[in-house]
């Protein structure tokens, strides 16, 4: 019996430890990093659904005392208006997704497979594009076809004597190019890629066989890359569906209703019927989860369409012969129409108090006189602040909590890490109505005591941008071998300490890329920021939205071009951080 005495011992302690070890394995700082960014993300994801869901079963929402109902959601399917609701969101969708489509496609071709003249800067102007917020875009044509005081419409008036302004905003048609050209970059960015990564040889074997440029173009290379098409018009389709800008300062006074703006009337009413918001609500969410999960499908399934199979690839510039100079003329023309007319539109009411016509006497009007308002009244300058702050921070937070998530989907084979990144992705499938309405259930609910501040726009912010950033960061984490990182381990170094001294400086480009993309598009958003913005909390675009809706538009335009500048101008520097560090090359 006692020569069993120390073995039982042993036996009795070992469990201990080895609980003991697992307890201190959990308690070490790199594995609170990890789960907390886990329970960060799954915060940040669900809890907005989760609240939205229960208030659209509330009568009464906020506003009274609230009972468990499907009132919401009989009043919003019974009524009639339900169905034009529906016509009206599926025909301005599908006509910006095709639209954008064509222009952004057509775009790229001729950028990236021909020799046009010029074609890189086209390029260049087609991206610059994006750096003006929708709103200011959007503001920028009806300051130009607008029947009333559409400064196009005067100068072709007074130009052919007319009795009726030839053009008009205010139409599907009107939503449909406002919204198109201001989306096509993002087409063309998508496109570019595809026809700068397809392998030419089939092309190649078209020519030789007799084919000419456009028989090619027709019969190969847009079936080859026909999943990027499809992924790329679904892309266009969930933008069109879930975009607010457009439908809220073309499609209201049109009288032209879609569930964007059906959701934001309900919500923003005296007294806001969130319930009834919320019950809209999931129609809208349920399309956009489709089409970003036929877009998931889609995108799995381009490998059955590579022709890439080697190193030393190289797309072959095609020859349009004397056609190259009708493109080049063809792309100024568009440049002139889709990005000058605008912003001189911008520039000339800035300087004038009064809408008038382009012409000679209009230079007697001019005045700085809106600048000064601008730039001294209380609320814009403070709104700039905001603005600032929460871009920079959100930009910031976004990208650190992407690298972190990428990592550890790339990296690790912990199970399930499938189920974080497919956390992380969610948001692209939530408008931002949905989440500005969604955040008022959860803030107003929830014992965090955010609602009214800042901190409730960077909690938007972060959340529905987090799909851009793990794009991203997934994209420049799976560049980077680990052999760095195990040399970190070995010589004893923590994870965080491996991570933010040896991984961060390694995804800085993709990093800083990210990093911008996310600082602009906060700077420009506005669907979820008009449901959360209070006294003290203002931000440009709901300003610039808040002016426009009180008819302040000399006022609106300098402020536009103030944040066109300013976004302009972060784009070069941190461009100009870039090549410094070597990142980008001249």
């Amino acid at each position: 019996m006692p020569a069993h005495g120390p073995h039982t011992k042993s036996g009795a302690h070992r469990p201990v430890a080895e609980e003991g070890k697992v307890i201190k394995t959990w308690l070490r700082r790199d594995t609170l990093i990890l789960a907390s960014v886990v329970l960060i993300v799954a915060y940040l994801a669900l809890t907005p659904l989760t609240m939205l869901v229960y208030g659209s079963f509330q009568t009464g929402f906020m506003v009274g005392e609230g009972a468990w109902s499907l009132a919401n959601y009989i009043e919003a399917y019974s009524d009639r208006e339900f169905y034009l609701l529906f016509l009206n969101s599926f025909i301005y969708a599908v006509g910006v997704s095709v639209f954008t489509f064509l222009i952004g496609t057509a775009l790229a071709w001729i950028c990236e497979r021909t020799n046009t003249p010029g074609r890189k800067t086209f390029a260049i102007l087609a991206v610059a594009t994006y750096i003006i917020p929708g709103v200011l875009l959007t503001i920028s044509w009806i300051l130009l076809l607008s029947p009333r005081i559409g400064l196009l419409n005067n100068l072709l008036t007074a130009a052919f004597g007319l009795a009726e302004p030839p053009l008009t905003i205010y139409s599907y048609w009107g939503m449909i190019w406002a919204a198109s050209v201001h989306l096509y970059p993002l087409n063309f960015l998508m496109m570019s890629a595809a026809f700068r990564s397809m392998d030419s040889s089939l092309e190649e074997a078209a020519w030789a066989a007799g084919a000419n440029n456009f028989t090619c173009l027709r019969q190969i290379t847009l079936k080859v890359l026909r999943p990027a098409l499809l992924s790329t018009m679904l892309i266009l389709f969930i933008r069109g569906i879930e975009s607010f800008e457009v439908p809220a300062l073309i499609g209201i006074p049109a009288r032209i209703f879609v569930f964007t703006t059906k959701i934001y009337e309900a919500a923003s009413g005296f007294p806001p019927a969130l319930g009834l918001a919320g019950a809209n609500a999931p129609i809208l969410l349920l399309i956009s989860v489709l089409g970003v999960f036929l877009y998931q499908k889609m995108t799995a399934q381009k490998e059955s369409f590579t022709t890439i199979t080697g190193k030393g690839f190289r797309p072959r510039i095609i020859d349009l012969g004397k056609w190259k100079y009708f493109c080049s003329a063809a792309c100024v023309l568009f440049f002139v129409l889709t990005l000058l007319l605008p912003v001189l539109a911008l520039l000339g009411t800035s300087f004038s108090r009064h809408m008038v016509a382009l012409n000679s006497d209009a230079l007697k009007n001019f005045t700085l006189e809106e600048y000064r308002f601008v730039l001294s009244y209380p609320i814009i300058t403070r709104a700039f602040r905001n603005s600032i702050f929460l871009a920079g921070s959100s930009a910031t937070v976004v990208m650190l909590l992407t690298s972190i998530i990428a990592w550890i989907t790339v990296r690790t084979q912990i199970p399930g890490r499938w189920m974080l990144d497919a956390l992380t992705f969610i948001p692209i499938a939530i408008p931002g109505v949905i989440m500005g309405v969604s955040m008022i259930f959860v803030y107003l609910t929830l014992p965090i005591p955010i609602y009214g501040t800042l901190w409730i726009l960077l909690v938007a912010y972060v959340t529905l941008y987090l799909p851009y950033g793990i794009r991203v960061a997934s994209a420049t984490m799976v560049q980077i071998h680990k052999e760095l990182e195990e040399a970190s381990t070995a010589s004893g170094a923590s994870w965080s300490q491996t991570f933010f001294r040896i991984v961060i400086p390694l995804l800085l480009p993709g990093f800083l890329s990210g990093w911008i993309y996310v600082a602009i598009i906060s700077l420009r958003e506005l669907s979820a920021s008009i449901f959360l913005v209070g006294q003290g909390t203002e931000v440009l675009s709901t300003v610039v939205f808040a002016l426009w809706d009180g008819g302040s538009i000399s006022s609106v335009a300098a402020l536009g071009v103030l944040m066109t500048l300013f976004l302009m101008v972060m784009a070069l520097i941190v461009q100009a951080w870039q090549r410094r560090l070597g990142i980008l090359r001249e």
